[in-house]
């Protein structure tokens, strides 16, 4: 293949490269922002898009983040890539305090309060991910299907994290949006603007460059 690596990482390097990417988190979120910028699109469908992105990064439907935030993009007719790369908000610095405040809204809006620690809610979706993929091969051998550790998750962590997200999820996305229109379209413009005097000094140049040839000419033929 020809973008194989020629020398395979480590697991504990992809791992180290997950939670703390290659150039650190700063670059990471400079990079995203500065395609964002790029896109030839509307600033408002890529503000779209964007809301799109940071709106479902505060659900708890991890591993369709992706498939989502395209889908929501697409029903608002905002820019999918946008939305792609604006799932970045959902990253392993963000996401424990995502997790944790939403959790803790949800349970108080569901009336389930009570004291919960971070390490707690991520132990629950290990947990149930291991319990879910376990009930998974059950169905293709002779062991027993277990579902109400899943039904317990569901209704302490899962639903409380879904319906807590909510509220601060549009908050969020509202100020992505709101900040997104003005960035994109001031930084489109400073690009036509760059593109346009690109062109007119390659039109100047090769006006000078054919009147150059042009008196060379006309002075060969002066002096014959």
């Amino acid at each position: 293949m020809v973008f194989k690596r020629r020398k395979r990482r480590p697991v504990w390097a992809i791992i180290r490269e997950f939670f703390w990417p290659k150039g650190g988190w700063a670059r990471a979120a400079t990079y995203v922002t500065h395609r964002l910028r790029r896109l030839p699109d509307e600033p408002h469908r890529i503000a779209r898009g964007v809301f799109a992105g940071v709106f479902i990064s505060f659900t708890p439907l991890f591993g369709f983040h992706l498939i989502l935030a395209g889908l929501m993009a697409w029903m608002l007719r905002g820019n999918i890539l946008a939305a792609l790369l604006a799932t970045f908000a959902g990253n392993p610095l963000t996401t424990p305090f995502v997790a944790l405040s939403s959790v803790q809204i949800g349970q108080w809006m569901l009336g389930t309060g009570g004291a919960i620690q971070l390490s707690a809610i991520f132990a629950a979706f290990s947990h149930a991910g291991l319990e879910l993929w376990a009930n998974v091969l059950a169905i293709f051998t002779a062991d027993v299907t277990h579902w109400d550790r899943l039904g317990m998750f569901f209704r302490t962590i899962f639903l409380p994290y879904l319906i807590g997200g909510i509220a601060p999820g549009i908050a969020v996305s509202a100020v992505f949006y709101y900040v997104s229109i003005p960035l994109v379209r001031g930084y489109q413009k400073l690009r036509a603007t760059k593109l346009k005097e690109r062109i007119e000094r390659v039109r100047t140049a090769k006006q000078a460059k054919a009147e150059a040839a042009r008196m060379q000419s006309k002075g060969l033929s002066d002096q014959a």
